[in-house]
């Protein structure tokens, strides 16, 4: 008995573990998806790194919107009556389960039109370690100046975000499956 507790316990652990290693990524950050307002999807998304195993959170009124995932073809002439997928809720997660393009719109008529509709460029997971620098950089100065730096953050703090993120993820994770063995080693 106590050890199919343990094995229940490490297959849990084993599912938040891997539920929790992709990035979030909310769709129009703080705006969420609307046509409302002044919010470019498009500039968004090239200001993110999607990766294969992240997921897009799409956040919107149901009664005014949804999401439909589109071919290139759709996503060009806002066509959202032949969607690959389509989603209502006003809450949905989206996992980006491979490299490659992925294409969203609104398909409310007009909504596309004026601009609800986002490109996301999903990259392979990269699970190589960082080099460390060489001895002839460490005394250089940084690539962009302090003025530069102050601007609003770019792909990289973006992917340092994501990855703190995630991380935070793994970590709550990490203390849920901890609660789930004290209570498996309680029983």
């Amino acid at each position: 008995m106590a050890c199919t507790k343990k094995t229940l316990a490490f297959l849990l652990m084993l599912v938040f573990v891997g539920v929790s290693l992709g990035a979030v990524h909310k769709v129009g950050d703080s705006t969420g998806w609307t046509s409302l307002g002044n919010i470019d999807y498009l500039k968004w998304a090239s200001t993110k790194n999607f990766h294969v195993g992240d997921s897009l959170l799409f956040q919107y009124n149901p009664q005014f919107h949804n999401v439909m995932q589109v071919t290139h073809d759709d996503f060009q002439s806002c066509n959202g009556t032949s969607a690959i997928a389509s989603y209502t809720s006003g809450s949905d997660s989206v996992t980006l389960k491979r490299p490659g393009h992925f294409y969203f719109l609104c398909g409310v008529p007009g909504h596309c039109q004026a601009g609800q509709k986002v490109d996301v460029l999903v990259k392979s997971s990269s699970k190589a370690p960082i080099a460390s620098p060489s001895p002839s950089t460490l005394g250089s100065s940084p690539a962009n100046p302090p003025s530069e730096m102050l601007g609003a953050p770019g792909p990289a703090q973006s992917s340092a975000l994501s990855l703190i993120s995630s991380k935070n993820s793994l970590a709550w994770s990490l203390v849920a499956v901890g609660g789930v063995f004290g209570f498996a080693f309680y029983f």
